[in-house]
């Protein structure tokens, strides 16, 4: 893969009433792939504030960094079992398990549509 200096931005699609879909996304320019990893700092207001160098009180963040992977690749790249572990840990089914639920539900629809 490449290295370039662009930075993915994460998107929220807004509606014209101003409401924020759930899901972002990442528009990734024609010359660039979309990162196997994002790095995201989670800020966290503790509640206390210290004074600022005027001695106004600010508030205080806490930061934490989290990564996030793509699953595809961790799909591609580890072995069934292994990928069925990371998917446990993060909460999700194994992959036969949640493949066979979405075939069903795939099914359900089609079938309500013929209706």
């Amino acid at each position: 893969m490449k290295r370039t200096n662009w930075v993915p931005e994460i998107l929220y699609e807004e509606t014209a009433e101003g409401e924020s879909s759930s899901l972002p996304f990442v528009m990734v320019p024609h010359d660039e792939e979309m990162p196997n990893l994002l790095y995201i700092f989670e800020s966290k207001d503790t509640g206390r504030f210290e004074p600022n160098s005027e001695g106004n009180p600010v508030p205080v963040y806490e930061w934490d960094l989290h990564q996030y992977a793509d699953m595809v690749v961790l799909k591609n790249k580890l072995e069934p079992h292994i990928y069925d572990k990371v998917r446990l840990a993060l909460g999700l089914e194994k992959l036969a398990e949640a493949t066979q639920k979405g075939i069903a539900a795939t099914e359900r629809i089609r079938n309500n549509l013929e209706q």
